[in-house]
């Protein structure tokens, strides 16, 4: 999550046109919507024991929502498409969508982990004042303690490595104690570490060492063993898994390619991105990690979602092949 936050340019969103505001909104509230009515189908057979409808709800519909900003920056440069048009489009909207979405997921777990509407006010508040002081006070402050690491060095040495850490754990220990949970800190932790010398792209040269070849085996490992999938032993069950992945594709999809076709994108482009947005991947395992352990998502829920996350991230550069295809056979 470091890693990921890192990879985010607050700078180019701020900046950012407001067609791609309105895009990566776009396929982040159709598909929750579709999330939310879809748990009224759920609740009662598939949500954890004791959890309210409210929290099921609103933990389906972020489900719905997510989209995989690293995952979709590695198909676009495998495909060579990252400095086309629709690779900036993607990118942005990706990015867009990542940081709403994080932001309502931290609503979610505040909502969930609370015993009561004026602990999870008090929670958000607490959330609001530790963004406020990482970007107002942390950034600055690191930017003036790693000025010399920024441009002089050709890579990050052992003490700017241990600082950096300090800050990633620190960070990390305090959304968890707030109530949110620590991968939050990380991902903010990553947004707010200094960009100028290219000092983020020989951070996470160093980060990903670490977090591909262990970190990210062992998560993967533990997402598999806690997946059931013989939890899903009756054609009820597998017909609901399947309805989940068609309300969570056509939501991304039909959502992101609709609104873009209405902000003056060409069809075969603004269906492209439709097919790039429902990317899902590792940012939706993280997610149904998180409503799990919240006691949100029983274990067949779960199950699940993790087959559609999957499905629907398999399913990405099938169908950028076949929206590419029909439009090249239309215009012969």
């Amino acid at each position: 999550m470091f890693a990921i936050g890192m990879e985010l340019n607050l700078g180019q969103l701020r900046h950012s046109a407001h067609r791609y505001l309105v895009i990566g909104h776009s396929s982040i509230l159709v598909p929750y919507l579709g999330g939310v009515l879809l748990s009224f189908l759920l609740y009662r057979d598939y949500a954890a024991p004791g959890t309210s409808f409210i929290s099921f709800a609103l933990f389906i519909g972020i489900s719905m929502s997510i989209t995989a900003f690293p995952v979709l920056v590695r198909i676009l440069k495998d495909r060579k498409l990252f400095g086309s048009s629709l690779g900036q489009s993607a990118t942005l909207c990706a990015a867009i969508g990542d940081v709403t979405a994080w932001c309502i997921l931290a609503f979610v777990v505040a909502i969930a982990g609370a015993a009561n509407i004026r602990a999870a006010s008090f929670n958000l508040g607490l959330v609001g004042f530790y963004v406020v002081v990482m970007i107002a006070v942390i950034r600055p402050l690191l930017s003036r303690l790693l000025g010399g690491s920024l441009y002089d060095e050709f890579e990050p040495g052992k003490g700017v490595l241990a600082l950096v850490l300090g800050v990633v754990i620190t960070s990390a220990l305090s959304t968890e104690i707030i109530g949110i949970h620590a991968l939050f800190g990380a991902f903010l932790a990553g947004i707010v570490m200094p960009a100028g010398g290219g000092f983020r792209k020989k951070l996470t040269l160093r980060v990903e060492h670490l977090s591909s070849v262990l970190l990210l085996p062992l998560f993967f490992a533990f997402i598999g063993l806690r997946t059931q999938v013989g939890l899903l032993n009756g054609a009820q069950d597998w017909l609901v898994c399947l309805g989940i992945i068609v309300v969570a594709t056509a939501g991304k999809l039909v959502g992101t390619a609709l609104i873009s076709r209405i902000m003056k994108t060409p069809w075969r482009e603004s269906l492209e991105l439709g097919a790039l947005m429902n990317t899902r991947g590792l940012m939706e395992l993280i997610v149904l990690n998180i409503g799990y352990e919240l006691g949100i998502l029983s274990l067949r829920i779960f199950s699940m979602l993790v087959i559609m996350a999957i499905a629907t991230t398999m399913m990405t550069g099938p169908l950028l092949d076949l929206f590419r295809d029909r439009s090249v056979a239309a215009r012969a």
